[in-house]
């Protein structure tokens, strides 16, 4: 196994395991990282997903370079955007409408593909060791996982398209100031750091939190008043649901609701 997945309460934990590669992602783990996000999607008790890369090294450096070259010398047709018709489609970066908070907590490296599987989560916590860069420019290739896309859109232009069109590196604090990581703290500090953000989460009402991620992604790009009249579907499930009545009650009765997620 490329990928070590555990489940604890509402709490589901994914740790890229290649720490010998800094975590580089080659076929067989987007094959089973595919099969993970279905199950997490699908498990109605989970309500959080933390990504992570083992080791204290690397988040992820990427693709696995070196099966890259061995599939471009057998032959291999050259990628491009997307994973349409390769192992692990629709990856996450391509999973639009996953509707569960993924938390990535990144403490080392997180270049290439492995920063742009960052940014295809919701929240980033990060080490202060953190760095991050898009180097594909130097490698004669594009940012396909939606790099191109995403940092264009998570960060201001001209800082992004200095970032992916020289590749050159930037570290966590830097991240944090143009609001691509939610938190920076030391290494030490990381695990209590993510703890604290994925309380709060697995606390909140987990129709609401579904609801406000997809409202708030489809809604990003379309015109105000076409947001508020689109249509939304884990809103309506929110909207008739026991637990939207059991937060005001809870609130009046100064008691902790009690979620059902139903």
């Amino acid at each position: 196994m490329t990928v070590d997945y555990a489940k604890a309460g509402h709490i589901a934990r994914v740790t890229l395991d290649r720490p010998e590669v800094l975590n580089a992602m080659d076929l067989r783990m987007h094959e089973e990282l595919a099969e993970i996000w279905d199950e997490i999607e699908a498990d109605d008790e989970i309500r959080v997903a933390v990504l992570t890369g083992a080791g204290d090294r690397a988040f992820s450096v990427g693709q696995d370079l070196k099966e890259s070259a061995r599939l471009t010398a057998s032959g291999a047709p050259a990628s491009s955007f997307g994973s349409r018709g390769r192992p692990g489609w629709p990856r996450l970066t391509e999973r639009f409408e996953f509707s569960k908070p993924v938390v990535a907590r990144v403490d080392g490296y997180a270049l290439g593909g492995g920063f742009e599987l960052a940014l295809a989560c919701d929240l980033i916590i990060a080490s202060d060791r953190s760095v991050f860069a898009l180097p594909e420019v130097r490698l004669g290739l594009v940012p396909g996982a939606g790099g191109v896309f995403r940092l264009i859109r998570q960060m201001p232009a001209k800082a992004a398209m200095g970032y992916l069109l020289t590749g050159r590196r930037f570290d966590a604090a830097t991240a944090h100031a143009y609001g691509l990581v939610n938190e920076v703290v030391p290494a030490a500090r990381l695990d209590e750091c993510v703890a604290g953000w994925v309380a709060d989460l697995v606390a909140s009402a987990p129709l609401s939190v579904r609801a406000i991620k997809e409202a708030a992604l489809r809604s990003v790009d379309l015109p105000l008043p076409d947001a508020f009249d689109a249509d939304y579907r884990w809103e309506d499930r929110r909207r008739h649901s026991a637990d939207a009545a059991e937060g005001v009650q809870a609130f009046l009765a100064k008691r902790t609701p009690l979620w059902s997620g139903k």
